[in-house]
């Protein structure tokens, strides 16, 4: 075993490693764990560079983040996959929004493949983000390093410490695009937004604008707790649960339908309805949750979505599950809506709008719980008739 004290380091096998991060939980501010991949200059060569909840597989997923439970990140990396250019990954901690400082985090930690142990002292420690530790090529070899470094202005400033700039918070209005200059800027910084947006009681709708109305590939992610303290029905190592992501959609010419496992209506993302579900994990192995895609190339085809997920198995604890989706659009900031703030009893949840108005995205907050497919259909207007399914 090696423990690591600010400032240390140690070699690492170049190879295939697991680092996992471990940190108390807040109920004031979430603890955001990102890697930045560097070049020899201690910058990141574009956006392609950040490995974070908005992007969780880089460099050819040579740096995967597989694990973003409460209270835990988890990161593969395999070193001898790397191109030369690469000389740095730094792994970091951030305080969503500055709510609190690193003081509050009473537990902070890090281990490494081959024993290797860091806990990062926070005692009196005000910053809001933090290079916690970073692999590092030293002759033709690996090394990790504990570093500990804080930020008191929080992610901005540690972003910009890597060459990224922070891409403006989104607002509910967009403006409209500034007057071209007569020539552009001779280089242009990477530019990420890590600003998520969180849609909660107090902000429950976001619209997003683009100019050509062609959105890219949207993602939207369902991930839980894999192994929630206690364990229990919502351990998922006795396999009690199968959590379940799916949407009812309608399109401009009226179809309208459900994608789901359930059924094995999982949809297609080159024709209608343009979306579809990327497999079901119905053992509970897969970290990363289960996904839904929209060809956002075809949001002009789409006139609503409701995503939601519902519980295949077992007696629902919304609450225990710690469940959030984040919808994650190219070039915006991923719009994240967590399940545990309420604690419906039904095994449906609806979980979020979004809505074609005149060309633009709009997202809405729902949260709500029914007993099943034809009650939340009666609440949402859909007009469906349901039967008993299976997968």
């Amino acid at each position: 075993m090696i423990n690591l004290a600010p400032g240390a380091n140690t070699s690492v096998t170049t190879g295939q490693l697991t680092v996992e991060v471990s940190y108390s939980a807040l109920s004031v501010a979430d603890v955001d764990i990102s890697a930045f991949v560097l070049d020899a200059s201690g910058k990141v060569r574009g956006d392609q560079d950040m490995c974070f909840y908005g992007q969780t597989s880089v460099t050819g997923g040579a740096v995967q983040m597989t694990d973003t439970s409460s209270g835990r990140a988890v990161f593969m990396l395999d070193l001898s996959r790397l191109e030369p250019a690469v000389e740095k990954i730094a792994l970091t901690a951030t305080l969503y929004e500055n709510k609190a400082s690193f003081d509050s985090v009473s537990h902070l930690s890090l281990s490494v493949t081959g024993g290797i142990d860091v806990v990062i002292p926070t005692t009196g420690m005000k910053e809001t983000a933090l290079i916690l530790g970073e692999f590092y090529r030293r002759q033709g070899s690996w090394k990790f390093r504990c570093v500990a470094q804080g930020f008191a202005g929080g992610l901005e400033p540690l972003a910009k410490h890597f060459g990224v700039e922070i891409a403006a918070p989104t607002s509910t209005s967009v403006a409209a695009p500034p007057t071209p200059t007569a020539a552009p800027p001779a280089a242009v910084k990477p530019s990420v937004s890590l600003s998520k947006i969180t849609l909660d009681k107090s902000r429950s709708t976001i619209s997003l604008e683009k100019g050509n109305g062609d959105f890219g590939e949207i993602k939207v992610n369902l991930n839980w707790n894999h192994a929630p303290p206690g364990g229990g029905f919502f351990s998922r190592k006795n396999n009690a649960i199968d959590l379940d992501v799916g949407c009812l959609y309608e399109l401009q010419n009226g179809q309208k339908g459900a994608v789901q496992a359930l059924g094995n209506s999982f949809g297609n993302l080159g024709s209608e309805p343009f979306i579809q579900l990327m497999g079901d994990d119905r053992t509970g192995s897969v970290s990363d949750g289960e996904w839904l895609h929209i060809n956002g190339q075809q949001w002009k085809e789409i006139r609503r979505i409701l995503v939601y997920a519902f519980i295949y198995e077992g007696a629902p604890n919304w609450k225990e599950t710690g469940g959030v989706v984040v919808i994650s659009i190219p070039n915006q900031p991923p719009i994240e809506v967590r399940l545990n703030e309420e604690g419906g009893r039904h095994g449906m949840c609806a979980i979020a709008l979004l809505e074609n108005e005149n060309g633009t995205i709009k997202v809405t907050r729902c949260v709500d719980f029914h007993k099943g497919h034809s009650a939340m259909d009666k609440v949402y207007g859909w007009g469906m008739r349901w039967a008993a399914g299976s997968k």
